[in-house]
């Protein structure tokens, strides 16, 4: 029996990543058939955004298997892009209904991609806010 609405947050910490480098970290599960309502990120330290050289930071979904390639949220952090230190970033949720839309156990993995020569990412916190369908 399904209890609709139900609300939950996933949180994870995500490691710092050298300015010309990429990470890729499983952040975790969906609890249950669910749709992704709220990205936030948290860096530890303040990130100013830059055009050439810049970083690019998401959430994909990478379903049952952990082969999947969905974009579910994302945020270029590229000039006038900034994140506050210890604050919470709206990591902008991608434009296709169909992407948010997770089946309980799909894999949960933050991106963290260099751009150009990059600028780095100092780690912190994911928070995935997630509604049951």
């Amino acid at each position: 029996m399904t209890t609709a609405p139900y609300v939950r947050t996933i949180e994870a910490d995500v490691p710092a990543v050298a300015t010309a480098s990429s990470d890729d970290t499983v952040v975790g599960q969906a609890p249950f058939d669910c749709t992704v309502t709220k990205v936030e990120y948290v860096p530890e330290t303040a990130v100013t955004g830059a055009d050439t050289n810049s970083r690019t930071v998401s959430l994909v979904s990478k379903g049952q298997a952990g082969s999947g390639t969905t974009t579910v949220a994302s945020l270029a952090l590229t000039s006038g892009v900034n994140a506050a230190a210890n604050d919470e970033k709206t990591v902008t949720l991608s434009g296709t209904a169909a992407n948010l839309d997770l089946t309980a156990g799909d894999t949960l993995q933050w991106r963290s991609i260099a751009v150009g020569t990059g600028l780095a990412d100092p780690g912190g916190l994911v928070r995935i806010t997630v509604s049951r369908r």
